[in-house]
């Protein structure tokens, strides 16, 4: 059997407000993807919900969605909710360490955009039109249009979007 790295597993929210979408810069100081653009989210850690009460016998639900409202908190200081499942990928590093992503859609509760520094250092709301003028992470676009597709309800799977 050969030798399988384990996957990090991040989540990251597409927050919607008043028909727009909020992107961050991420600090040029970041080890991936300085200076570009993408959407909140964050690793799951199992300290996520091992502390927790399980909800059944064996189990932990909803651990992304929670995961995910406090990744927004912490990055933007906004409080979330309505978490639908958007699209995933997964990604091998230029140091070799492969990442499985889940993106996900928020609606926009509470709060004010606060950003954490060395995570983030600009922000914007934007239709999925006006994203195109940003330097956005590969892919960030086309999962924005599908979060308008999901809006008016057309679910569809991931691909390019022209």
């Amino acid at each position: 059997m050969e030798n399988q790295l384990l996957h990090e597993v991040v989540i990251t929210g597409i927050i919607v407000k008043d028909s727009k979408y909020l992107i961050t810069r991420r600090s040029k100081t970041k080890k991936r993807f300085p200076k570009k653009w993408t959407v909140p989210g964050g690793k799951l850690e199992t300290s996520d919900y091992i502390n927790l009460p399980k909800e059944t016998e064996f189990y932990w639900y909803n651990v992304l969605e929670k995961v995910l409202q406090r990744e927004v908190m912490e990055e933007v200081g906004l409080k979330i909710n309505n978490v639908v499942y958007v699209t995933s990928l997964a990604t091998i590093h230029e140091d070799g360490s492969p990442s499985l992503v889940i993106s996900c859609m928020a609606d926009y509760l509470d709060g004010e955009v606060t950003l954490q520094e060395e995570e983030t250092d600009d922000y914007k709301w934007v239709s999925a039109e006006e994203a195109k003028d940003y330097d956005l992470l590969d892919g960030i676009l086309d999962e924005l249009i599908m979060a308008d597709n999901l809006k008016k309800g057309i679910k569809t799977e991931w691909h390019r979007f022209k």
